[in-house]
């Protein structure tokens, strides 16, 4: 039986990309060795870097005056290293769940926070909108994607201020206008690789303007001038990187993976829509989730919740249970995930629904 990982991240990879980066763990390019085991200072290694750097250029048209980074540590170091960086007197926040609140959480260490506007009250089953963004900010902060709740900004905002954007589970599924950020960060294990490795994209203008003293590993500087080398980068990661933005390229780039992803909700959101047994939580239709769509029994179906999880997972429908914050089952559809496998959900939901009628 074949399985399909709706799992919300580590999550599912490109069968190639999977396959060369083993091959790599066993040797890597003819030396003899296993990537797990080379210095991060060969040119073997110094060719994969690059190569991942500039296809991340390439692939989201990143325009001169910003870098690319490799780090460590995941998206929730990068809650720290952005204020630490950028703000000097004031920040302002969209709160939109959990990852954007720990971030609130992490700036007001370093100065003052504006929460502009959040969704906690409905508990984050929308993306506020109409709010104002203070213009002697300096920087806003959004999460593009919402994992836990299934919500997701689709458009690029215009900010009188820099915009700091975690794009941990969307990146590289739509097409974005990277001069309208200031810097974008996420961990990689959704759309991009395994666990282990955090990218960073920031405009090298926006650095060095504030008047605390920044510890050496935390100022984006100091990674900038060795080219994400300055001590031992997460190598093995890096390197299905660079397998998936060539897997992404071969698939006619950024606006490719788009169409997928609007084609994989569609179909999966008007299941939910037409089946008496489910309902979506998201409460603002153009607010779901492209990435991760949420969904629970309908009101008078609850007592069928553990039923249909078994039932779909002896398909093969593998982690589609939800976020406890929510409930009920959550399918991540990443870049990785094949129009069949969300046919495949859709057939069990069917099968679900005419099994109980």
């Amino acid at each position: 039986m074949k399985k399909f990982n709706f799992g919300a991240g580590p999550s599912i990879l490109p069968q190639e990309v999977i396959k060369a980066t083993a091959e790599a763990c066993l040797e890597f390019d003819n030396m003899g060795l296993s990537l797990m085991e080379i210095s991060h200072r060969t040119k073997n290694f110094q060719a994969v870097i690059d190569e991942a750097i500039a296809l991340v250029k390439e692939l989201l048209k990143v325009p001169e005056g910003y870098s690319v980074l490799f780090l460590g540590g995941g998206a929730s170091t990068q809650f720290c290293y952005v204020p630490f960086n950028l703000l000097e007197k004031k920040a302002a926040y969209l709160n939109t769940g959990v990852w954007a609140r720990k971030a609130v959480k992490e700036a007001k260490l370093f100065g003052e926070v504006v929460e502009v506007a959040s969704g906690a009250a409905a508990n984050y089953t929308y993306i506020p909108k109409n709010y104002q963004i203070p213009a002697d900010a300096d920087y806003f902060h959004i999460t593009t994607n919402n994992t836990i709740y299934g919500t997701e900004l689709h458009e690029d905002i215009d900010s009188p201020v820099p915009v700091v954007a975690d794009m941990s589970s969307d990146i590289f599924s739509r097409v974005i206008d990277v001069k309208k950020y200031g810097l974008i960060y996420g961990g990689a294990q959704k759309n991009l690789s395994m666990a282990g490795v955090t990218f960073v994209i920031v405009r090298d203008d926006l650095l060095g303007k504030v008047s605390r003293p920044l510890p050496t590993m935390i100022d984006y500087r100091t990674h900038i001038s060795k080219g994400s080398m300055f001590n031992t980068p997460p190598v093995v990661p890096i390197f299905t990187c660079l397998q998936t933005l060539r897997w992404i390229k071969s698939q006619g780039g950024v606006p490719a993976m788009e169409k997928l992803a609007k084609e994989r909700a569609e179909l999966l959101y008007n299941e939910i829509d037409r089946n008496p047994f489910f309902r979506g939580t998201v409460t603002h239709k153009e607010d779901r989730s492209f990435m991760n769509i949420c969904f629970v029994m309908a009101d008078d179906k609850k007592e069928l919740e553990d039923e249909f999880r078994e039932f779909a997972t002896a398909r093969g429908m593998h982690g589609i249970k939800g976020h406890r914050d929510v409930g009920g089952f959550r399918a991540s559809t990443y870049n990785a995930m094949p129009i069949e496998g969300v046919k495949a959900l859709v057939e069990t939901m069917q099968e679900f629904e005419r099994l109980h009628s």
